[in-house]
């Protein structure tokens, strides 16, 4: 089938989703007390993003999951939790989130202009190193609480895969095929390009700006329908 076709199936599992999770929530709005599953995967969307090729709704930006080591101890809150930073929204750490250091990239280069002339007291050192102190991390607050707020306003919804950690996790496979669907790097087609003012237009990779994801890993692999069909079917129950 043409991708336009596997793409318009996938979004029929979101709504499918969005139903069963009883609407989109916000992680600003939310705590260890939201119910989730302990292990699943998870689906961002942001406002003032949507589809133009596929139909219509939101689009989708922003796909992940967690405990794909063996071993791996990391719950689906836990690790939406790294994502939403402190719940005084006022900070977080970006050195734990992937999605975060992106996020922040982009605000940062906008703030600045599109000249490149970003504010060095932050840029010389956001996402760099696994730890940093306290100085620096006073001097990265601003950004970070920026971040936070602008993860906090995306609607999220999750699909439980409780399966066991490991890198064959069907969570794993979830997660980097429906990415390969969605992206539209190498792609002979664009789907649903991101709108004109969407932030990651601002981003300093291409695997963002070309993707019209904010993800890293997967945006270039080709993805297998099949797969992503068996995994919906059996976890959505359809």
């Amino acid at each position: 089938m043409p991708r336009i076709d596997d793409v318009r199936r996938f979004y029929e599992w979101m709504e499918a989703l969005n139903a069963r999770c009883g609407g989109f929530r916000r992680l600003r709005e939310s705590t260890a007390k939201l119910g989730l599953p302990l292990r699943g995967v998870y689906f961002f969307f942001e406002d003032g993003e949507t589809r133009s090729t596929s139909g219509q709704g939101p689009r989708l930006v922003r796909i992940g999951t967690h405990a794909l080591k063996d071993g791996a101890e990391s719950t689906l809150w836990s690790r939406l939790r790294q994502h939403r930073g402190n719940s005084d929204g006022q900070g977080g750490n970006h050195r734990g989130s992937v999605f975060r250091l992106l996020i922040g990239e982009a605000l940062i280069r906008q703030r600045a202009g599109t000249n490149g002339a970003f504010t060095p007291q932050i840029v010389n050192h956001w996402g760099c190193g696994a730890n940093a102190g306290c100085a620096v991390r006073r001097q990265e607050r601003p950004i970070e609480s920026a971040v936070s707020s602008y993860i906090g306003r995306m609607p999220c919804l999750w699909l439980s895969v409780d399966d066991q950690p490991g890198p064959r996790s069907d969570r794993g496979i979830l997660e980097r095929n429906c990415i390969g669907l969605l992206s539209n790097v190498d792609k002979a087609n664009v789907i649903d390009r991101p709108g004109g003012t969407w932030l990651g237009r601002f981003s300093v990779r291409q695997t963002v700006r070309h993707s019209g994801l904010w993800n890293q890993n997967h945006v270039a692999e080709q993805y297998d329908m099949a797969q992503i069909e068996r995994i919906f079917q059996r976890y959505l129950n359809l």
